[in-house]
């Protein structure tokens, strides 16, 4: 199966620094006659690659804004962090109104079915208790980390929708049910923090097709939003939004602890950055973690507030959202509704439509279809491990000295190209 892969190199800015090489956690890059390549069949997507890069060589493939006027519909699903990222002085409803005006018909936030999601997942750790710990499909690069490098642990993902999927599947329903607008004029189009879930819409795992239409760089969408605030100046009257869009658990939810807090599991973890979950994993895969049900795990410090495409700082996003967070739990406890109540009509459907099908490993390495090939492959790799320095400088263009053996064997590099090997050979 072909991967979409988010993450992509233009080659004329591309230097070969190695920095990119050396923070993947998939060794999913190579350094190959001064540039950077990304292997396809390794790469989740996390984005490290393109935090670190000096020259923006590493860029993000995504949809052009323009898109959205293809339908006479324009949904935009929000994530609660996207209005983390403007200042407290900047309401909700303002934000609301200016994506209106720049070209949306209408404004959900991915958190809205929360409440959908919350009771699938924990009603599915309820009837599969015997296959500890079940694992958090939540973040799309913790998906494919799982699949590439730890293959025995996808029996242990929850195999339902990610909140993103589940509220577009409610917004085409609640349209045609409405009947304003035949499928195929409703454009949903998701508002990303992180290179991941690009890769996730354009080729979800566990199922054909996404409910998703396209997908738009938060940053840039800031900027557009931005420039729209600066323009309508101190004098804005802003139309206040009838009801609270999400409730107080909703808005937490991408943020670490947001699915553990609500989960049913009477022992569970939450970690967050990749190299913590990669640690955390190994230690779940070696059988060294007993007695956790239930793990949430994120790609990035502080989760969905540390993505490679927001633009403010994560810490202070995560203040934000927590001080929106305690205003509306103030009109919860008052009795007011929030429109997450508009999911009431639809629970059946969404209940009956949140699974998807299996998630398989994916192959890092393959070496040959036939079995005694590919042994004898493997017998070579561990020979040449052997007869290599084992210092991992990474000048060779490959990450380690492992890694390049791997690579000597597959015909995609050559001994010489070991500098240490050169000089024992003179």
């Amino acid at each position: 199966m072909i991967f979409f892969h988010a993450l992509q190199v233009n080659e004329s800015q591309c230097t070969g620094c190695s920095r990119c090489m050396k923070v993947c956690p998939t060794e999913a890059i190579r350094i190959r006659e001064g540039i950077a390549q990304i292997s396809e069949s390794r790469c989740i997507d996390c984005g490290k690659c393109f935090k670190v890069c000096p020259t923006k060589a590493v860029y993000v493939k995504q949809d052009d804004f323009e898109s959205i006027f293809n339908f006479p519909c324009r949904v935009a699903l929000i994530p609660a962090v996207f209005l983390g990222q403007f200042p407290n002085d900047i309401s909700v409803s303002r934000i609301y109104a200016i994506l209106k005006e720049i070209g949306f018909t209408h404004v959900f936030e991915t958190e809205s079915t929360n409440p959908i999601y919350t009771h699938a997942k924990n009603k599915y750790l309820h009837e599969h208790s015997d296959n500890i710990p079940l694992i958090s499909t939540f973040c799309p690069a913790i998906v494919r980390l799982i699949q590439v490098k730890f293959p025995g642990l996808t029996d242990n993902l929850i195999p339902i929708k990610a909140p993103i999927d589940i509220t577009a599947m409610y917004v085409r329903s609640k349209f045609k049910k409405e009947g304003k607008y035949k499928d195929d004029e409703v454009g949903v189009f998701y508002i990303t923090p992180c290179a991941a879930k690009i890769a996730a819409v354009k080729s979800p795992v566990g199922e054909e097709k996404s409910n998703v239409d396209g997908v738009i760089n938060m940053d840039a969408l800031y900027n557009r939003v931005w420039k729209k605030i600066k323009e309508q100046g101190s004098g804005y009257k802003e139309v206040k939004l009838p009801i609270a869009q999400l409730s107080s658990d909703s808005i937490l939810m991408s943020l670490t602890n947001g699915e553990r807090r609500l989960s049913s599991a009477r022992h569970s973890l939450a970690i967050d950055e990749i190299d913590n979950v990669i640690e955390f994993l190994e230690k779940v895969e070696n059988d060294e973690i007993e007695g956790v049900e239930f793990l949430e795990l994120r790609a990035c410090d502080q989760s969905c507030p540390g993505g490679n495409l927001t633009c403010n700082n994560r810490f202070l996003t995560c203040e934000k959202m927590f001080a929106r967070a305690h205003y509306v739990a103030g009109k919860e406890r008052n009795g007011e509704r929030t429109r997450e109540s508009e999911l009431e009509n639809e629970k059946e459907y969404l209940y009956n439509n949140i699974e998807v099908g299996a998630i398989e490993p994916r192959s890092m390495l393959s070496l040959d279809s036939d079995i005694a090939k590919a042994l004898e492959k493997m017998d070579r790799i561990n020979s040449l491990r052997k007869n290599l320095p084992q210092i991992d400088c990474g000048i060779c263009g490959a990450p380690t000295c492992d890694a390049f053996a791997e690579d000597i064997v597959c015909q995609n590099a050559d001994i010489q190209d070991c500098i240490f090997r050169c000089k024992d050979s003179e």
